[in-house]
């Protein structure tokens, strides 16, 4: 593995024969720390969000779930 740092950005270079499959996750965790490194939300604000979006999801869909 080879971690370059340039200018403008962050270069890593691994072998061809790493899994994809654990780089693919390690990718979308780098993407979320990306979008969210300016946030200035609160992890109580943030669930709350997450509670309000699943209560709003349940009531328009719960009714196509059996009880």
């Amino acid at each position: 593995m080879v971690i370059e740092r340039t200018k403008d950005e962050v270069i890593i270079r691994l072998p061809s024969y790493v899994n994809t499959e654990g780089l693919q996750k390690l990718v979308d965790y780098l993407t979320y720390k990306e979008a969210t490194s300016k946030s200035q939300a609160t992890q109580d604000a943030v669930d709350k969000l997450a509670t309000e979006v699943k209560r709003g999801w349940w009531s328009k869909n719960g009714d196509k779930f059996d009880k």
